[in-house]
């Protein structure tokens, strides 16, 4: 089992930037990929960026233009997700979750993120 906690969101304006973090425990976290997902009000929740085990490999959605950076530090079990140029439309509840080889079955509670105009 893992469990996850998210942090780091909170209201900021257009053009700013926010770091969410996911803190993991429970398991090997060097040997889990983490993926970070959004839900907007009224939308299907997607995957905005996504990260291998060792950290060797990314995925990020199309959409972000190179504006969203994932990390993570396998020392402090916790993946991140830099967000930059943030727009209005970035606006929804963030998720982390982790694939332990399974698929997207471990997640987090969630944190809001919030950009105002």
């Amino acid at each position: 089992q893992v469990q996850l906690v998210e942090s780091g969101g909170g209201l900021v304006q257009a053009g700013g930037s926010l770091r969410l973090s996911c803190a993991a425990s429970g398991r090997t976290f060097s040997r889990v990929a983490v993926g970070w997902f959004r839900q907007a009000p009224g939308k299907e929740r997607e995957l905005v960026s996504a990260i291998t085990g060792s950290g060797g490999t990314t995925h990020y959605a199309d959409s972000l233009k190179g504006r969203f950076t994932i990390s993570r530090d396998n020392v402090k079990n916790t993946v991140y997700l830099q967000m930059n140029s943030l727009e209005p439309e970035d606006t929804a509840v963030y998720y982390c979750a982790a694939d332990i080889g399974t698929g997207w079955n471990h997640w987090g509670q969630g944190t809001q993120v919030t950009v105002s105009s």
